[in-house]
């Protein structure tokens, strides 16, 4: 059972259990849905297989409930090509509800509401007059106020830009963010009481990977606070990275000013062992202002390639599987993107390889972002020169 996998591995604290009771997740889901299976997205019908849509529906994972936005581009596909919308997985969102340090009575703005369960279950915890949520898809947020309404609850559901917040309704004792972000809002900051508490997914552009970050507000209005753990959600509609292999080799040829080197690193170093391996987290602290893909070349090899998002810099690395120090690397603009990401992954491997969870995050009272590695004072951004 969901319920009882979720109190076993302490992604559910107890006192958490009768909201869980009082909110089934299948009536906030849709008739159709996409789970995972082995990587490949599969249609979940209530209607052709309710035995089997009810099985996904409390299973511990996230479940896809939007296409592009809303507007599919691939027609008469199963789905669409970008997931903007979904149920998250059950054991995040009991973990993050559990980082927000909740007392009866508190007051939460959530931020993404989604197809509606967290409100229900805030509401469930807290009171349904507690509770404030924003969701900026008009249709999403409807089916989330219709689902809401049938489950019995009732809390603020608005639509709008969720990185404003709900000032009308602060201040709060906590923010719940269900949507990834790049940039902290200090609105977010400033509409919480000092004390309370954020819990957002936090990422690099590097990739659409996050982490969990628990910030408390501090009277002289900043926020500061570890990560509590990996996990990846759909980025804020505004904050997602997009980039176009065009803009950089037009066409398709290296440009005058490629330099080849080699490199000593493997695929392994310096990509991810699934969706939660910290290297993705520490590269894209430590080479800012950039994303990457991979892929395999003609031949065959593998290949990471990285994209400057604010000029035209560019790498490619061909990973020679069979020998190692033939792998070649080739990189052109104004910055020198592989050397940042060899210097980058040294620093990692000379701490220790840190964790997640070992770093933390400080927005100060003027706006200004700052990761750091054990304590605030040791900032990521001055551990190491890669540029």
């Amino acid at each position: 059972m969901l319920r009882d996998h979720l109190l076993t591995s302490g992604a559910m604290t107890p006192d958490w259990a009768p909201a869980y009771d009082a909110v089934p997740r299948e009536l906030f889901l849709p008739e159709v849905m996409w789970p995972s299976v082995e990587g490949q997205r599969v249609v979940a019908s209530k209607a052709d297989d309710p035995e089997e849509w009810q099985r996904w529906a409390y299973t511990d994972m996230p479940l896809i409930t939007q296409w592009d936005d809303g507007r599919p581009r691939r027609v008469g596909a199963d789905h669409g090509e970008l997931a903007t919308s979904s149920s998250s997985m059950p054991s995040v969102v009991f973990s993050m509800l559990a980082d927000l340090s909740l007392v009866d009575g508190a007051k939460v703005l959530e931020i993404g509401t989604g197809t509606g369960w967290c409100a229900a279950l805030l509401s469930a915890r807290l009171g349904e007059d507690n509770v404030v949520s924003i969701e900026i898809d008009e249709a999403v947020a409807k089916a989330a106020r219709k689902a809401l309404a049938t489950a019995g609850w009732h809390p603020k559901v608005f639509v709008g830009e969720g990185l404003l917040g709900m000032p009308e309704w602060a201040p709060y004792d906590g923010v719940l963010v269900t949507a990834g972000v790049r940039e902290v809002p200090y609105a977010w900051i400033r509409q919480t009481r000092p004390g309370g508490v954020i819990v957002m997914p936090w990422g690099p552009d590097l990739t659409d990977q996050n982490a969990i970050v628990r910030l408390v507000v501090a009277g002289d209005g900043s926020a500061s606070g570890h990560f509590t753990g990996p996990a990846r959600f759909m980025h804020v509609r505004s904050q997602r990275v997009r980039w176009d292999f065009s803009d950089y080799l037009p066409d398709g040829h290296w440009p005058a000013d490629t330099r080849e080197s080699s490199t000593a690193l493997t695929e392994a170093d310096v990509v991810a062992e699934g969706s939660y391996a910290a290297v993705d987290f520490v590269l894209g602290l430590l080479v800012p202002g950039c994303s990457y893909t991979v892929g395999r070349s003609p031949s065959g090899k593998q290949t990471m390639w990285l994209f400057g998002l604010s000029d035209r810099s560019w790498a490619a690395t061909f990973f020679d599987e069979n020998d190692p120090a033939d792998s070649r690397v080739y990189q052109g603009g104004p910055r020198s993107l592989w050397d940042e990401v060899e210097a980058a992954h040294r620093w990692w491997v000379e701490q220790g390889r840190p964790g997640h969870e070992e770093f933390g995050l400080t927005v100060t009272a003027d706006g200004r972002r700052q990761v750091w590695l054990g304590e605030p004072s040791a900032l990521v951004s001055q551990a190491v020169a890669v540029h």
